[in-house]
């Protein structure tokens, strides 16, 4: 509970004494390639073969010949946007991104890097995590709704190839039943991901106490961390949102 205590204070001095905004603009677009450019291979690679594979896999246990070829395109559709895109991309996202913003920072409280800009009367928390926070929100649903479109796609050039369904059966899938609310689903859950492993990470990182070793550590409860607080934010917001 201490350190639960401990992440809600370290929260708000995000927004305390702040720099002016101006200062903020090079650091929120540099974090914005980082993060969002940066992770574009590793999300495509991924979610494309992972609608290849339910894709095929579907099609595979939908035997019973009384079910239309066109249930295997909806099945795909809906775990997709609904659970693999944002829960899947976002998990990849702290391993990759966690790790990197708590190895990042706890690399600066080591050096006392941190320790300097506070000395300069710098509120090195907010000038540091905010902007990755920030680019965080931003980038995370933009790489989930491209995760989103490529798992579909992966769908529709696995099933055709392997000759599960046709062109035709999977864009009429698609089409089939299509509640809106799906992508608003996604995307609140994205931008509440992309806060929990931002934040988390930073805690992770700017709390190091220690030298190297003690870094491998916090890289390793950040993402730790920050996968367990997905899979519990994924089960609030579903209950909220969808019940």
């Amino acid at each position: 509970m201490s350190r639960i205590g401990s992440y809600f204070i370290f929260l708000g001095t995000l927004f305390h004494n702040r720099e002016k905004a101006r200062v903020y603009f090079s650091l929120i677009l540099n974090e914005c390639v980082s993060i969002g450019v940066g992770s574009i291979f590793i999300v495509a690679l991924v979610n494309t073969f992972i609608g290849a594979v339910t894709c095929v896999q579907t099609a595979y246990n939908l035997t019973n010949p009384f079910v239309p070829k066109n249930i295997i395109a909806l099945i795909v559709r809906d775990s997709t946007i609904l659970e693999l895109a944002p829960t899947l991309t976002c998990i990849v996202l702290a391993g990759k991104v966690g790790s990197n913003i708590a190895g990042e920072l706890g690399t600066m409280r080591i050096t006392e890097q941190i320790d300097a800009l506070e000395v300069m009367g710098i509120n090195s928390g907010s000038y540091l995590v905010l902007p990755k926070v920030i680019a965080s929100v931003l980038m995370f649903p933009l790489l989930v709704i491209m995760a989103a479109f490529l798992s579909i796609l992966g769908g529709y050039i696995a099933g055709t190839l392997a000759g599960v369904i046709s062109p035709e059966e999977y864009v009429s899938g698609l089409r089939l039943d299509y509640k809106p609310f799906g992508i608003v689903f996604a995307l609140i859950k994205t931008v509440s991901f992309a806060f929990l492993v931002s934040t988390i990470s930073a805690y992770q990182g700017f709390m190091v106490k220690g030298g190297a070793l003690e870094v491998g550590s916090a890289s390793t409860s950040a993402v730790t961390n920050s996968c367990i607080a997905i899979v519990v934010a994924d089960f609030v917001l579903t209950q909220v949102l969808l019940t």
